[in-house]
């Protein structure tokens, strides 16, 4: 391949428009084309790494038993009734009706796909365990896409679906493909990812984990711990709360003029944030009632928790007149309104609360929940802060940081099984349902997100194992003839030997090959020019500036050779 040839503008300017590096690196570089919000078409040097990524994932994935299958992106609707979600899951499932005014979907997961594939075969004990995989276009129909391809609508998905006779097999499976996933990170070039707990969100199930990225970019929001190795999403992290003991002490009405957030009202009474008992209102999406929250006042509520509590979604509360909430002025203390109270587990242990008195302008000094409202249950329904405890070692050392989710695992359980009624007859001759792995990668994220984890101000760095070419010839002077004609020699001699190179032979300045030669991030720069015809050598560069040598026309290949096969390690 020629550069000249090659199909995509490079840009000088870095596009206004795009907030990360990742982003704006592959716009400038000629890699994609932005087509509509959240989707884009792939220029060549994108399109030869995603294949690349995408013959590491296939190569773990069959070492571990993986079979390759292929889903359709056009899905019909009754396949989601059967398991309950072509109702539950909400805009980003796009749905239309076809010719025959058949409810359609396209695929953003494909669990019941994959359920719909095996559920006939997979009749018996005796064709288990299995695990299927497909890398396949996946459109999910994101409010707010953003950073190039970290979060897009369009996108290509490595999926994968295990099965299992036992919850102790799952397991077993589960633990292998942890380590597949370490090593596809690994030999993308991504080593530091690490791997966090996480929710299981609209996937369901009880296990899941998230392999992170950590990158102040990123857009999901980490518990780790500095003490031990605990790192969880912030959305399914435990907030642990220690509570010193407070003196119980006798319920006073004090009028809290204008002092309608808690922020106002602990000011007003001279009091600690830590003591107040805070109000937070939802309604639910089914049926619009009210859920409010009681939570300590420095805390904020975790939404993802929530929902799961509830088992349906919420958002926030609109307050009316009819429903007799006193807004800014809740309290659990004689409250009279139309509401599911819920009580966080910041509050267990505190004998003396500031909470709403449900009457504008008067909140309630030494409030104490069994004396004063009942027992209660408490939930863990809060944020873990900077500085919370971890729920692993108990210190105090939890950071909160940011990163971006290159693949997630969940263990499904019978979810789909049961739903979809895939059941096998078991040794005893009794009817089961097989329990479900299922284990995601995008093949787009991974991309960017190396990209991210892999650059400077100049471009991409990509590692050899990804990189779209493994040379970049620049044959600086190609109106020299000698220089052009060993250019050419060295360029045939590398596709002769299979290496992946690309050649700039262009008559251009010295200054723009080596910039879209960093746009291009090949890991091994060959330099020929006229100066180094002079020496009988030429320069090989590393992207990276890590190596810089002069070499003899005769050890070119040998040498590039043995620097492929070093960077591949």
């Amino acid at each position: 391949m020629k550069v000249v040839n090659l199909v995509g503008d490079r840009f000088k300017e870095r596009p206004s428009d795009c907030v990360i590096d990742s982003h704006a690196l592959m716009i400038k570089g000629g890699y994609m084309k932005n087509v509509a919000n959240g989707i884009f078409s792939k220029n060549p040097p994108l399109k030869r790494i995603t294949r690349k990524i995408e013959n590491i994932i296939r190569d773990e994935m069959d070492k571990i038993d993986g079979q390759e299958v292929q889903f359709p992106v056009a899905l019909p609707g009754s396949l989601w009734e059967e398991s309950g979600r072509l109702t539950s899951v909400g805009s980003e499932l796009l749905r239309f009706k076809d010719r025959n005014n058949s409810q359609m979907i396209l695929g953003m997961t494909h669990e019941e796909a994959a359920v719909h594939l095996v559920r006939e075969y997979a009749n018996t004990y005796t064709r288990y365990p299995f695990m299927i995989y497909q890398i396949q276009t996946k459109f999910r129909d994101e409010a707010r896409p953003r950073g190039g391809l970290i979060r897009v609508r369009e996108f290509t998905m490595k999926d994968a679906y295990s099965f299992h006779t036992s919850q102790e097999d799952l397991e077993k499976y589960y633990n292998k493909c942890l380590i597949a996933y370490d090593n596809v990170f690994r030999r993308a070039g991504i080593p530091e990812v690490i791997t966090v707990k996480s929710d299981s969100g609209m996937m369901g199930g009880s296990v899941a984990h998230e392999y992170m990225l950590l990158t102040p970019v990123g857009e999901d929001s980490l518990a780790i711990c500095n003490e031990c190795d605990y790192s969880a999403n912030l959305e399914a992290a435990q907030n642990i709360i220690k509570n010193e003991d407070v003196e119980v002490s006798e319920l006073t009405l004090k009028e809290t003029p204008n002092a309608s957030t808690i922020e106002d009202v602990v000011k007003y009474l001279k009091a600690d944030i830590e003591s107040a008992c805070k109000a937070v209102v939802y309604q639910k999406k089914s049926d619009n009632s009210y859920v409010i929250v009681f939570t300590r006042g420095d805390m904020d509520v975790n939404e993802i928790k929530l929902t799961k509590e509830l088992k349906e979604e919420v958002y926030p509360a609109v307050i009316t007149e009819e429903s007799n909430i006193v807004a800014g002025f809740i309290g659990a203390h004689d409250f009279k309104g139309d509401a599911t109270l819920l009580f966080d587990s910041s509050l267990e242990g505190i004998n003396s609360l500031i909470c709403g008195a449900n009457k504008v302008d008067y909140h309630y000094t030494g409030f104490n929940m069994e004396r004063d409202y009942g027992k209660v249950q408490y939930i863990d329904l809060g944020k873990i802060q900077e500085g919370g405890i971890c729920p692993h070692c108990g210190k105090k050392s939890i950071t909160i940081q940011r990163g971006i989710e290159v693949g997630n695992i969940f263990q499904l359980g019978t979810k789909y099984t049961k739903a979809m009624n895939m059941n096998y007859v078991d040794a005893s001759g009794d009817s089961q349902n097989p329990i479900m792995g299922c284990y995601g990668i995008g093949v787009g994220r991974l991309a960017a997100s190396v990209c991210e984890a892999n650059h400077d101000d100049y471009g991409p760095i990509w590692p050899m194992s990804i990189a779209p070419w493994q040379v970049q010839i620049c044959c600086l002077r190609a109106d020299d003839t000698d220089a052009k004609a060993k250019a050419d020699e060295i360029y045939e001699s590398l596709q002769k030997a299979n290496i992946e190179v690309i050649y700039d032979d262009r008559e251009v300045r010295a200054g723009v090959m080596f910039s879209d030669a960093d746009l291009l991030g090949v890991p091994l720069r060959i330099i020929i020019s006229p100066r180094n015809l002079k020496e009988s050598v030429v320069e090989i560069v590393s992207r990276d500036k890590s190596i810089q040598k002069k070499v003899g026309f005769g050890e070119v290949i040998n040498e590039i050779q043995n620097l492929i096969i070093e960077m591949l390690n």
